[in-house]
């Protein structure tokens, strides 16, 4: 099971665009994949809610895609408090993860995607070292959130293409096409 982490709370954010992009070019590569969007989940305390998303969206999940803003030049405190309110063990270990960097600015979140590499390898998940960092994003999706810039796509789509082949233990990804 695939699923796609919008990694910020933050209302309208470009980050779920990019997620639901995500999302769109999976399904068209025949893979169903949800979104978990942290815009209304109180990562903070162990709820029955929370609990919920656990049982039914995280522990289930095989290959995580996260999608993560730089704040402040690393990732958002809600993804961060996602992973230190859930049951670590059962959720994450053994797992496999994509990451992908949203920034306004030049350097499309490189050092958060480092820090969240380097969390999501503490909770024992393979991440596929394809980090694609999206910069300038604000100049590269029009108001609705569909993406202007066709090398943006065809990058996230090759992305995709090989975080599948490799989550399917093919060595080489072009030998799928």
């Amino acid at each position: 099971m695939y699923t796609i982490i919008s990694g910020t709370n933050r209302l309208g954010s470009n980050t779920l665009k990019v997620a639901k992009h995500y999302q769109a070019d999976l399904q068209t590569m025949g893979i169903e994949a949800g979104i978990l969007s942290l815009e209304d989940i109180n990562t903070y305390t162990r709820s029955v809610a929370f609990e919920e998303i656990e049982n039914s969206v995280l522990i289930p999940t095989t290959h995580y895609i996260f999608v993560s803003p730089e704040y402040n030049g690393s990732i958002p405190g809600v993804l961060k408090m996602l992973f230190d309110t859930c049951k670590t063990h059962r959720i994450w270990w053994n797992k496999r993860a994509l990451i992908t960097g949203v920034s306004s600015g030049r350097a499309g979140n490189l050092r958060g995607n480092d820090h969240l590499a380097a969390i999501l390898n503490f909770l024992k998940i393979t991440v596929h070292p394809n980090q694609l960092p999206i910069s300038s994003i604000d100049t590269l999706m029009d108001e609705s959130g569909n993406f202007t810039d066709q090398q943006t796509v065809k990058t996230i789509h090759h992305q995709l293409e090989e975080f599948i082949a490799w989550g399917a233990g093919i060595k080489n990804p072009a030998s799928v096409k």
